[in-house]
């Protein structure tokens, strides 16, 4: 060595995990010569195949191997020195600083190299202190090594019942006694490696369980099998960490827990179950089953994966019921049916069933031409066929049949079941029907909290359908929605209910008029609510929206600040105004005013009006919308405006949270928008009349047209007179008393009182 190296604080020892490309490994101790550094790939020492560089160098080195390790190998890279001394200094001879540094970093590299073996190694804690020395070999072959109650080393019988256990009471048994106390799928040969026939094993194993009414554990790894196997109900339960392969012949059950015929499975418990069949099926034989569950009652199942059948899963009342039962689902892929809840016979039922969770999936190349159902609820020919009350929990549906002439329908009902509730549910890629139902099931209630399809899913009731009453709540883009259960306002029919305001003008009942350019310089609600205008085109079911024209409803918001409106029209566009506790406009200042719940609003400066960023459509979910209002807006108008191209208006109605009950704002003095009916009075003390004669007094009345139906009466006892009315001028009517008795009539001082009615 031309220079003597430092050895640093650096552990003598590197491992890598290789990843099949790369072939060149560092090392970061120092090493004096080549042959100082070992390297084991996955334990087994290295010899030759590799060049090694940077022995001498404080910094270490690297390793380049002949070829790449396979991936997953262990690479290790450690230092290994002998522990000998091979050179001596020459008594009276010249002391060197290199030769003196030179021993003292081999002997430190040699202590290093102890201490990290020591680290690997059973030792006492620094506070026990005292010795571990073994027994000699004579005295403990064919023994176990225990402690005594000092914890000093010991040796036992390998039948000895004096083993204690450490806990205060606990029963000394055997280690085979203690071994024995849950079964594997190991003891009794199977091997979990994917290729061999584990089948006999698993099978054995499942006996042993049902014999001895213990619970099977299956390890991890993936338990190849070429035979259906069943797990009896003798057996306490099943935990399964790995996966069982099926490979065997088709239109069988895969695995079976439970007994059949009148027998009665309670309390048992299955732990995470997965069955995958080796080949996907061709989704022709239902006897083609992934795991069926038989009789089973207030027990538990978890299941993480059951993929690849016609059918997944099956819960069977066979010759007696499968109910109080919880199962968690996980993944139910590639199969037919995911899940089908069954009975077999006329003695046996289904029921109170709690099904949580499942990702019921089919992938995008599978079957293309078939249809497919998430969860089936049937039953065989003369069995029971009422499968009431349960509940499924949160499952997911992605069912791939969207746009394809095939049904990807979530549930399947070909029973007569009631009280079947579904919660949550997911549904992408499906068909627009959350359930089909072949037969007289009812007091069905599915919930969708996400669908492709949101608030259009329906319910299919089949030609052979007995019943309905099944409940469809879709909440996509539509929750906050559905909440808004109280009616405000209601205007069923809008071409029932214009007004005509005069010639050229019409008007809404309960509506008021909008117009994105109002004249002048409007700064009050008055000056945007008009009680009609022109423009309006009407069909025979309803009202077109031409340009600069909309509708909407005025509230009063200060007790209540959400409000749903619902349209049916062609692609409506949402507009809301806002006005203060003055009724004075609120305009844009950088702070939102209303927001919507299924789109953005942006402020129209020219309408004054913030307005839906896209229309009210089916196909982009933004239909039903709820807006919010600012604490700061006191009264809005919410309604829709023809933006982009004109549209048919046929029904308006707006609702909120059935705590408020908000007034709706609309033939108001200063707002007479809304109403078909216009009154006024005037005092009138009219002269005497003589007989044959007649009196007029004008009366104004703001709105008043001429071809409006007018009338009028008085306060006072009007024997003898006749009080006529009519649209002498506009916002004026003219009332007419006239005399038709023999004799003059003087009128007291009384109330005269004017009435149009609008056509």
């Amino acid at each position: 060595m031309a220079e003597h190296i430092t050895i640093g604080d650096v552990a003598p020892r590197v491992q890598y995990v290789a990843d099949g490309l790369l072939a060149e490994f560092t090392f970061p101790f120092p090493i004096f010569e080549e042959a100082d550094l070992e390297i084991r790939l996955d334990g087994t020492v290295l010899v030759g195949g590799a060049s090694i560089s940077g022995a001498g160098s404080s910094e270490g080195g690297s390793v380049l191997l002949a070829e790449p390790p396979a991936a997953g190998t262990r690479v290790t890279l450690r230092r290994r020195l002998r522990i000998a001394r091979a050179t001596d200094f020459q008594s009276n001879g010249v002391l060197r600083a290199n030769s003196l540094n030179d021993e003292l970093d081999y002997q430190v590299a040699a202590i290093q190299q102890v201490a990290d073996e020591v680290t690997g190694a059973v030792r006492l804690d620094p506070a026990d202190g005292g010795e571990l020395v073994l027994p000699l070999r004579a005295a403990r072959a064919n023994r176990v090594l225990g402690f005594d109650s000092n914890g000093n080393v010991t040796v036992f019988d390998r039948g000895t019942a004096t083993l204690g256990v450490p806990f205060a009471g606990g029963v000394p048994r055997t280690v085979e006694d203690k071994l024995a106390e849950r079964l594997t799928a190991r003891d009794f040969g199977a091997t979990g490696d994917g290729v061999t026939d584990d089948g006999p094993a698993l099978a054995a194993a499942m006996a042993a369980a049902a014999a001895s009414g213990r619970a099977l554990e299956i390890g991890e790894g993936a338990f190849r099998t070429t035979q259906p196997l069943t797990l009896g109900g003798g057996a306490a339960g099943l935990i399964m960490h790995g996966s069982i392969l099926y490979a065997g012949p088709a239109g069988q059950a895969a695995l079976t827990l439970g007994d059949g015929a009148a027998v009665r499975n309670a309390a048992k418990r299955y732990e995470g179950l997965r069955v995958v069949r080796a080949t996907l099926s061709d989704w022709e034989d239902e006897g083609d089953i992934g795991l069926v569950l038989r009789n089973l009652d207030a027990s538990l199942v978890e299941i993480r994966q059951v993929e690849g059948f016609t059918i997944g899963i099956r819960t069977q009342g066979v010759e007696r019921g499968f109910e109080d039962t919880t199962l968690i689902l996980g993944r139910i892929v590639n199969n037919r049916i995911g899940l089908d809840v069954r009975t077999e016979t006329a003695a046996a039922w289904n029921t109170s069933v709690r099904y949580y969770g499942g990702h019921f999936a089919i992938g995008s190349a599978v079957h293309t031409d078939k249809d497919r159902f998430g969860i089936r609820l049937s039953a065989a020919p003369g069995a029971y066929v009422a499968h009431n009350r349960h509940l499924f929990d949160g499952p997911g549906f992605e069912l791939q049949a969207e746009g394809r002439p095939i049904s990807g329908i979530p549930f399947l009902v070909e029973v007569n079941s009631r009280s079947v509730w579904a919660r949550a549910l997911r549904m992408e890629g499906c068909s627009p029907y959350v359930a089909r139902h072949t037969g007289a099931a009812q007091d069905h209630v599915y919930e969708v909290a996400w669908a492709s399809q949101a608030y259009l899913v329906d319910v299919d009731y089949a030609a052979t359908a007995t019943r309905v009453g099944a409940v469809v709540r879709a909440s996509h883009q539509a929750g906050a929605f559905r909440e808004a259960s109280r009616e405000i306002a209601a205007v069923p029919n809008l071409r029932a209910a214009r007004i005509r305001w005069s010639n050229t003008e019409w008007g809404f009942e309960k509506l008021a008029c909008l117009s994105s350019n109002v004249g002048g310089t409007p700064t009050t609600l008055a000056d945007f609510a008009f009680p009609a205008l022109d423009s309006f085109g009407f069909t025979d079911q309803g009202a077109v929206l031409t340009g600069g024209r909309g509708l909407g409803f005025v509230v009063d918001a200060r007790g209540c600040r959400e409000f749903a409106l619902a349209v049916d029209a062609d692609a409506p566009r949402l507009a809301v105004m806002c006005f203060d506790a003055n009724k004075a406009l609120l305009t844009d200042t950088g702070m939102p005013l209303v927001r919507a719940s299924g789109q953005s609003l942006v402020w129209n400066a020219e309408a004054r009006w913030w307005q839906g960023s896209a229309d009210m459509a089916d196909a982009t979910l933004t239909r039903p919308q709820v807006v919010r209002l600012a604490p700061q807006v006191a009264f809005a108008i919410v309604g829709i405006v023809r933006i982009g191209a004109d549209y048919e208006v046929r029904a308006m109605r707006l609702g909120c949270d059935p705590l408020f009950a908000p007034p709706l704002v609309y033939g108001q003095p200063g707002l007479p928008h809304g109403v078909r009916e216009l009154v006024a009075e005037a005092a009138w003390d009219p002269a005497s009349i003589a007989a044959g004669a007649s009196a007029q007094i004008n009366v104004p009345l703001p709105g008043a047209r001429a071809g409006d139906f007018a009338s009028a009466a008085f306060s006072l006892a009007t024997s003898g007179l006749v009080f006529l009315a009519q649209v002498g001028a506009t916002d004026v009517v003219t009332v007419t008393a006239w005399n038709r008795s023999g004799i003059a009539i003087d009128l007291g001082a009384g109330t005269v009182r004017a009435r149009v009615v609008k056509a």
